[in-house]
């Protein structure tokens, strides 16, 4: 019951606006609706108005057994729901035999129209049924994909938006079952056909025949299975949708034609006529130079010329667009915006009538209620002479140059000065900063929207002409020909425009819902991007303004917040009074005044009236609900108490007893459980002995057991003594039936290893790991200070940029250098040493002197590099001796000899041209002369020239090879 729920306020708000505390606060409205949307509590009522937020998810509130719960149960005993006010409606139809309508508003995307389509499953699911019957229930449920094709279309906010308003009548038997329907539209947005604005689409059922459409029928209307072919599928420039499964859609709507009635060539027919549209749509036209046209598309015109119950009760349901304030409002949101100011207009006499009918059968003094009375705003719009729609039709029938601003001065004209009416020639200055020239502005009940007049008049034109009708008349398709009365033809009276049709189709509206008792219900759209669980705060304060929700909740609150009938009150509360408690006997109005009276109402916190207790205050409510709910608690307690004193005599009774049962029970289970493990302990180790035995052989029943637990327990180690980097080698031995398998483990082992390193390796790291692989391929078992300089990082260069002089970096010129390392150059006669720097760029090598270059080495003039195998940092540098600028071969000296030559032979591209010489190096000086490195093992490094005349290094041995 509501009642019951307010114990969890908190956190999951009320179940009714009324009895919120602050009613007049629209924050407390708002954070109201959040938190029961955030517990996925989408309805919520005003009184009897429900108030819908779409969830944008699927909720498991729709089932048969929801629906179950919500049948014939009373409004306010079930949490709030579409079934309650469904089967209210039903309920008082066949009691008070009173024809009834469900009134569903909202903007687009709020939920409307899922919200007819939950109200029609109800009635389908829970009312009576027969044969006749549950085909009457299928074309009540399939006339909505019907519509949604032909009536509804992909807009910017919602990807099934209704373009049109729609009132359907359920008709029910005097048995309450459904047995026929009737449906009224209201308001086509017809101009779709032709043009859509950008990331909008046409009505649906264009796109459906073309993308489900089986070929045959395609080929017999001449179309193509491509929507960008046609004119009218194209103009919001997004014919396919990812969201939208047109195919199956073209599935669910072929079925329903048939479902509620449509032979096989009223569809084709009807097909025609669709077609037909699509291809008026790529018709072309070309000019003669007498200034008449032409045709120019001979095969679009090819397809278009084959074109020549009893007395039962009602349950109405109106599915009608909300409110509409865009960026630009043109004559459709004029027209939308009067429909909902004459529902508001309805709603508000009918929630005060309701009221006053109440007080009035309780016998409680009614107390007027002062509210806005919108009939001001219907008047300026519907007004014979002075209204807008009458000024409207009389520019659009006067002679003359009629135009849109002529209507506009018009209007200014007639309406100045009424308090509802602006324009920007009549607004002050800080208003007409806010309008354009061409607009005005009505102040509706929900607020202030501009209207644009470009547009108004063709909009309320709205003609056909007399020769297109009598073409329609005389085809051959017989849908077309129901569309179009040929008694039109004769008649000379000037149709009635758009705004006049409308006017007059919502005032036979407004008589068929004052006929009804109305229920409502309010769709609220949570946010645009139709996210589930995101509550736009800004968007849903601008719904609840315009659907006029806080003004339904001051009316409902003018009175009493909370009414119930006695023997409802009585039964819940009862409790709480010792004189009422545990029954009362008497008279329910003295019962509940017992009650009350016990609980400390104040004379003006409630009414008794002849069958309901009004209580005014929510406050009030909560405090009798807190102390039912502090009782509960209490009288829970004692008997948790008293039944613990009650178990515990008992208990020592049987105590003694049940202690020998048990233990000889517990005795009983020890000793078989001993027995089953000793058994299952002989078996293994009998199974594990004889598996031992046939190790050796191949697998078989007696050895089974055995090898399993050998590969289990390999695998288990393995599994504990799996290597941790690359270079562990480490690897469990396995038993021999698993030799083959281990390897193959072992491999995808290290492949994996081996691709998480690569994978977490760095382009920083990369190129130093590059490096190391040529210096391993060249010096690798061949030098003898290699294995020292594997765990010391090349670095990208030994010399800064300031280390080296400004003059000599200017004269490198573009070229950019590599790397630079200090060296020591030996002469090619006395082999004198000197301090040189040995510069490295993309094209060649510099031997350079503070800021001369002494030296420049074409990488294509280097022939080769020289080393020896010992811990010495010589090298020689061979060059062509067909280069005249070099002076011969170069003899060098690096503390970085790994690093050096890696990066040379990088640059130079010459990685197979380095010599590794064990015992000398022959080199060239100029005029064809050579010269000698004599290396030799000793405990230092030495270097000098011997005897002979050749260059004597002698350089310790760091490993041995």
């Amino acid at each position: 019951m509501m009642e019951s729920a307010l114990t969890a306020r908190d956190r999951v708000g009320v179940q009714d606006f009324v009895l919120l505390e602050n009613h007049t606060s629209e924050v407390a409205f708002i954070e109201n609706l959040r938190k029961r949307f955030k517990e996925n509590l989408i309805y919520t009522y005003i009184g009897s108005v429900l108030v819908s937020v779409n969830p944008y998810k699927d909720l498991e509130i729709y089932t048969k057994q929801h629906m179950e719960r919500y049948r014939g149960v009373n409004f306010y005993e079930v949490s709030p729901h579409i079934y309650a006010i469904s089967d209210n409606a039903y309920r008082s139809m066949r009691t008070e035999r009173r024809d009834q309508c469900i009134l569903i508003s909202g903007e687009s995307g709020a939920g409307k129209t899922e919200a007819s389509k939950k109200v029609l499953q109800y009635y389908a699911v829970t009312c009576p049924a027969s044969g006749h019957v549950e085909t009457v229930k299928d074309r009540l449920l399939q006339s909505n994909p019907v519509l949604e094709a032909f009536g509804n279309a992909k807009t910017l906010r919602n990807d099934n938006s209704s373009r049109f308003g729609k009132y359907m009548d359920i008709q029910f038997d005097f048995k309450g079952a459904p047995v026929g329907g009737h449906i009224i539209n209201y308001l086509l947005e017809k101009s779709r056909v032709v043009h859509q604005s950008h990331g909008e689409r046409n009505f649906h059922i264009f796109y459906q025949l073309i993308e489900g459409g089986e070929e045959d029928l395609l080929r017999r209307l001449g179309l193509e299975r491509t929507p960008q072919q046609y004119q009218y599928l194209v103009k919001g420039q997004c014919p396919k949708v990812s969201s939208i499964n047109d195919r199956n859609e073209w599935k669910v709507v072929r079925k329903a034609l048939t479902v509620i009635g449509f032979s096989d060539d009223e569809v084709e027919e009807l097909l025609n006529i669709i077609a037909s549209v699509l291809h008026l749509g790529n018709v072309q036209f070309g000019g003669e130079d007498g200034g008449n046209a032409y045709i120019t598309t001979d095969t679009q015109i090819k397809y278009l010329a084959r074109e020549t119950s009893k007395n039962a009760s009602v349950i109405g349901l109106l599915d009608i667009y909300g409110f509409e304030v865009f960026q630009n409002n043109s004559f459709e949101q004029f027209c939308i915006n009067y429909c909902n100011e004459k529902l508001q207009q309805l709603f508000i006499e009918l929630t005060l009538k309701s009221e006053q009918e109440e007080y009035e059968a309780e016998g409680i003094t009614w107390e007027p209620v002062q509210y806005f009375n919108n009939k001001i705003i219907c008047d300026l719009v519907e007004e014979k002479f002075k209204g807008i729609i009458s000024i409207l039709d009389e520019e659009c029938l006067r002679p003359g140059d009629a135009s849109d601003l002529t209507f506009l001065e018009k209007l200014e004209k007639t309406l100045g000065g009424h308090a509802h009416f602006v324009t920007h020639k009549l607004a002050d200055g800080k208003t007409r900063k806010m309008m354009g020239r061409e607009d005005f502005r009505m102040i509706h009940y929900a607020g202030e929207v501009n209207y644009n007049v470009n547009g108004f008049l063709d909009k309320n034109n709205d003609l056909l002409f007399r020769n297109l009708k009598e073409v329609m008349c005389l085809s051959e398709n017989k849908i077309l020909t129901q569309c179009f009365d040929r008694e039109e033809l004769t008649d000379k009276k000037r149709p009635e425009t758009a705004a006049t049709q409308f006017k007059n189709s919502l005032a036979k509206l407004m008589e068929i819902l004052m006929s009804k008792e109305p229920s409502y219900v309010r769709c609220i759209k949570p946010n645009d991007a139709k996210q589930a669980g995101r509550f736009d705060e800004v968007l849903i304060r601008h719904q609840v303004k315009y659907l006029g929700l806080m003004e339904n909740l001051r009316v409902r609150r003018a009175g009493f917040a909370y009414r119930r009938r006695y023997e409802i009150f009585l039964q819940r509360y009862k409790s709480l009074c010792p004189d009422t408690w545990p029954s009362w006997d008497g008279r329910l109005v003295d019962g509940v005044s017992t009650l009350v009276k016990h609980l400390g109402y104040k004379p003006e916190e409630y009414k008794l009236g002849r069958s309901k207790i009004f209580i005014r205050f929510p406050k009030t409510l909560f405090a009798t609900e807190d102390a039912l709910e502090t009782r509960k608690h209490t009288l829970a307690t004692k008997l948790q108490a008293c039944w613990k004193g009650c178990r515990q005599k008992a208990k020592y009774r049987k105590m003694k007893h049940s202690a020998i049962l048990v233990q000889a029970w517990w005795r009983g289970i020890l000793a078989r459980r001993q027995a089953q493990r000793r058994r299952q302990s002989a078996d293994v180790i009998r199974r594990f002995i004889k598996g031992f035995i046939y190790r050796h052989q191949p697998r078989c029943p007696e050895n089974e057991y055995f090898l399993d637990y050998v590969r289990f327990s390999f695998l288990m180690n393995l599994i504990r003594n799996l290597p941790k980097t690359v270079l562990d080698k480490s690897w469990p031995t396995p038993p021999p039936a698993l030799v083959e398998a281990s390897e193959h483990l072992q491999r995808l082992c290290m492949q994996n290893m081996v691709w998480k390193y690569c994978k977490n390796i760095n382009s920083e790291w990369k190129h130093q790991l590059e490096q190391k692989m040529v210096a391993s391929e060249i010096f690798k078992d061949k030098k003898d200070n290699y294995p020292q300089s594997v765990s010391k990082l090349f670095v990208s260069t030994r010399l800064n940029w300031e280390d080296i002089n400004p003059k000599l970096l200017q004269s490198l010129g573009s070229e950019k250098m590599k790397y630079a390392v200090p060296v020591t150059k030996y002469d090619r006669k006395g082999y004198k040493s000197r301090s040189r720097q040995l510069v490295l760029t993309g094209d060649s090598a510099f031997i350079v002197e503070d800021a001369k270059l002494k030296q420049r080495i074409d990488y294509s003039s280097l022939k080769g590099i020289s080393v020896s195998s010992l811990s010495d940092g010589m090298f020689v540098l061979h060059v062509t001796s067909d280069d005249n600028k070099q002076k011969g071969d170069v003899v060098l000296q690096s503390d970085h000899v790994i690093e050096t030559l890696t990066k040379v032979v990088i640059c130079a591209d010459k990685i197979n041209s380095v010599n590794i010489n064990p015992g000398s190096i022959k080199f060239s000086i100029n005029n064809g002369k050579e010269g000698i490195i004599d290396f030799t093992a000793g405990s230092e490094l030495l270097i000098a020239k011997a005897k002979n005349g050749h260059l004597s290094v002698t350089a310790p041995r760091l490993n041995s090879r």
